[in-house]
């Protein structure tokens, strides 16, 4: 299959590149600098020149492919404005999918777990948000897709996308943080917890989708169900050589900048239904394993 890929210099995306070629799959990778067409061009991916603004070119990509995997949204940091970047996604999807109907080919988007924590209960694949939520929209735009002939799936990521080559993503975050202010920190009793998955889980998942996902199908890449919040800031304050310390919730905002609103989250997720309907069998490192091997403490 000839597939087109939005992110694919990212983290996540050159997994999902390498893990689609590894499999005979030919990749077509957004670029929108000189930089990500580099790393492109080195790992064997074709070229494909645009932006996530640059709708025309979203739509030459997706027209000329035999399937799409979206995975590019502005990195989250202290500058973003998260609501403006959900704005840019739903119309990079809109757009993407205008150009996909009554074609049956697969379209995989990207949306997270983080927002079902606002059911109050463990989250499952079956669970539908409202649209007003930031991100929602492009994952429920992608969902009715099938209804106009599209074979479209949304991968919803835990928080923490986690592995080997993690620079700018929720645990570099944190573990700066705790850097700065002396102590690794946790909410309350620290007891709310995060859905995890490994890079080279999530890429696996990808290309399941991609392959073989009914039309219309939310999957969960969470391969952990859910670690206490304490638990990820006990593993950073050891692997710092730091204390680690409760926090009031007013207190949140000063320490954990634009993290704040997500650290006290708790958010179970299942991903029963995404195994069940494609294989899906997550077997790389844990989260808390991953951060005690030590690798993310390496200066950059």
């Amino acid at each position: 299959m000839r597939v087109f890929v939005t992110g694919a210099a990212g983290y996540i995306g050159s997994a999902v590149c390498a893990e689609l070629m590894g499999h005979g799959h030919e990749v077509v990778g957004l670029a929108r600098s000189d930089q990500n067409a580099a790393v492109l061009d080195a790992a064997g991916i074709e070229v494909h020149r645009g932006s996530l603004e640059d709708l025309d070119s979203l739509q030459r990509g997706a027209l000329n492919a035999d399937g799409v995997i979206h995975l590019a949204f502005q990195n989250i940091g202290p500058q973003t404005d998260f609501m403006a970047a959900a704005a840019q996604d739903l119309a990079a999807v809109q757009a993407m999918g205008s150009v996909l109907e009554h074609t049956n080919k697969p379209f995989v988007n990207t949306s997270g777990t983080l927002l079902l924590s606002f059911l109050g209960r463990e989250g499952t694949e079956d669970d539908v948000l409202d649209s007003s939520l930031p991100r929602v929209g492009g994952e429920n735009v992608t969902i009715d897709l099938a209804q106009r002939g599209v074979r479209s799936s949304v991968i919803r990521l835990a928080p923490s996308v986690h592995g080997h080559g993690d620079l700018h993503g929720f645990v570099p975050s944190l573990i700066d943080m705790a850097r700065t202010k002396g102590f690794s920190a946790y909410v309350g009793d620290g007891a709310n917890r995060w859905p995890g998955v490994h890079r080279l889980d999530a890429a696996l998942l990808y290309r399941l989708a991609l392959e073989s996902a009914p039309a219309g199908t939310r999957l969960h890449g969470a391969a952990e169900y859910g670690i206490a919040f304490k638990d990820i800031a006990t593993a950073i304050g050891q692997g710092l050589d730091l204390p680690v310390k409760s926090i009031e919730p007013d207190e949140a905002g000063e320490h954990f900048s634009f993290l704040a609103m997500f650290v006290a989250f708790d958010n179970p997720t299942s991903n029963e239904l995404t195994r069940e309907r494609l294989g899906w069998v997550p077997n790389h490192p844990g989260l808390i394993e991953d951060i005690n091997e030590g690798f993310y403490f390496e200066k950059h």
